[in-house]
Order: structure tokens, then C-alpha cells, then sequence
């Protein structure tokens, strides 16, 4: 059982990372049994689910999973996505550590977007736009999201540094500036399918996302 005596109570109240612990509990999985937290942006921000596995606070070289939340692929098995794929196998690199943090961004649905739009977009893609432009035309960012939190929660939990399961550049420029060493990327390679190659090429093109081999 992990020991997180340096957190602050779940007392509603920011701490001085401008996050709240609302709420812990165990959570039983298949993937094994992990600590589960959720943390609160004040303001009205979103709820972030945190699953801890294993002792993480004054750790170096924890793997670590900022993961988008992504109710298609995540729920539901889209093709349209690796999202769900990419969330599956860092539980079980996770689970066979014995130790490790995902955190379950909310309000990163469609790259922060929201659900509707995510859809529209799909539609405007099958038209032949690409998954940037198809934000764009749409008046939307092509990436909304926001990885500050993430950092907030991992300061909170103590983690020294990292070894980081992305490959998305912006998370670990977020985590640098936090002050969050990323020690090493963890290559969460999904094979691409004919549904979702193209999406996997533009993020690598258009949003400098990281190419490994087997993609």
C-alpha cells in the first residue's frame, strides 16, 4: 500500500499548486489495484482521476501517463484514434512496474474541443480536411488543452522525476518548465490501421508529435 502522508486533506481548499484533492479511495482493476485521487481545478475546472500504483512520492524515474480523456476511443474502441489503445497498454506497463502514475486528463475530449465539436470534426475530416484543419474550420484551436494541472498533481504527489509515456512534445516542455525532469519517453507505439493513419501522420507532421518505429 503506497504511503502519501504528504498530501494535503480533502478539504475543498486549493493547495499551494492551484489544485484540490477532493477525493481518494482504492480502486480494484484488471489491470491491478490502484490508488485512485481526484483532483479538482478550482474555478470550475475540470476533475482529473489519478490512478497511483505502487510508492511514488521522492521517486526518481516513475512512470508516468498524461493521458487525454477521449470517450470514443477510450470507451467505446474508436479506430478513429490510438487514444483507447495508448491508454490500455500504459495501465499494464504501469501494472508490470508495481508502480506508476496515470492521470486521466477531463476536459481534453477532441484535443479540448468538447465531444460536439470532436464529432463535427470527424464529419468535416470524412469530407478530406485533416484533423487540424478540420478545428480550424470549425474557429477552434487546433489543440486546446492544458498540461499545468498535470504538473500541479505530480508535485502534489511528490514525484521527483519522470520517465514519461507520450509522444507529444508539449507534455514534457510542461513538465520542464514545472520543474518535473523527464528522465526518458516511453515509446507507447499503436500500430496504425487504414481508419486512423492519417490522423497518426498529421499529429507527427502538423503538431510535432514523435514518430516511433512501428507507427
Amino acid at each position: 500500500m503506497p504511503s502519501f502522508h504528504d498530501l494535503p486533506p480533502e478539504t475543498g481548499e486549493p493547495s499551494d499548486t492551484g489544485v484540490v484533492l477532493d477525493a481518494t479511495a482504492q480502486l480494484p482493476t484488471r489491470y491491478g489495484t490502484f490508488t485512485s485521487f481526484v483532483f479538482r481545478v478550482p474555478d470550475g475546472g475540470a476533475e482529473h482521476l489519478v490512478l497511483v500504483m505502487g510508492d511514488v512520492a521522492h521517486q526518481n524515474s516513475v512512470l508516468v501517463r498524461l493521458h487525454s480523456e477521449c470517450l470514443t476511443g477510450d470507451v467505446f474502441g474508436s479506430y478513429r484514434c490510438d487514444c483507447g489503445e495508448q491508454l490500455d497498454l500504459a495501465l499494464r506497463y504501469i501494472a508490470a512496474e508495481g508502480q506508476g502514475v496515470l492521470l486521466y486528463m477531463r476536459g481534453h475530449e477532441g484535443r479540448g474541443i468538447g465531444l460536439s465539436n470532436k464529432i463535427r470534426a470527424y464529419a468535416l475530416q470524412e469530407q478530406g480536411r485533416d484533423t487540424v484543419d478540420a478545428n480550424l474550420e470549425l474557429g477552434l484551436p487546433d489543440d486546446a488543452r492544458e498540461y499545468d494541472s498535470a504538473a500541479a498533481i505530480l508535485r502534489m504527489l511528490n514525484v521527483t522525476s519522470v520517465r514519461l509515456m507520450s509522444n507529444n512534445p508539449e507534455k514534457f516542455d510542461t513538465l520542464a518548465r514545472h520543474g518535473i525532469p523527464v528522465c526518458e519517453r516511453v515509446a507507447l507505439a499503436i500500430p496504425a490501421r487504414s481508419q486512423n493513419a492519417h490522423y497518426i501522420r498529421t499529429k507527427q507532421v502538423r503538431l510535432g508529435h514523435y514518430l516511433d518505429e512501428n507507427e
